[in-house]
């Protein structure tokens, strides 16, 4: 009788240092939910802003606003569901070039007048000497 009660106790005690254990070591971090970003884009007027913020309202970004006196993006995204390089994306597709992504020269073209930023001597197009 003595040796089936140790037994047990041993067991109870093997089991619950195992939950113990299991607990302490399945507490990793968990991804960020939000994270917040800020990138330079090329913008001229207020219908670049609004076509810059609309083309982020996507599923995964909390908040996107451009500041068109710097011209400075800043986006809050779920970093779960998007990557950065998808945000410069997003707002080459409707013409603005960004410090990592440039926009297609159709999609530019097709911008107003007025948002047009890019110059002759552009850096991004070819260079003939």
């Amino acid at each position: 009788m003595k040796q089936k009660t140790t037994l047990i106790l041993v067991a109870m005690l093997l089991s619950v240092a195992g939950i113990a254990s299991n607990q302490r070591f399945s507490k990793e971090p968990k991804p960020l939910k939000k994270t917040t970003v800020s990138f330079a884009v090329e913008a001229n007027c207020g219908q670049c802003k609004d076509r810059i913020e609309n083309a982020l309202d996507k599923k995964g970004v909390y908040k996107a606003i451009f500041n068109l006196d710097n011209k400075i993006l800043t986006v809050t995204y779920d970093p779960r569901k998007l990557e950065e390089i998808q945000l410069h994306n997003m707002v080459a597709m409707v013409g603005h070039d960004t410090e990592k992504v440039k926009a297609s020269n159709v999609v530019y073209e097709s911008l107003p007048d007025c948002c047009k930023y890019r110059q002759d001597d552009d850096e991004w197009g070819p260079h003939i000497h």
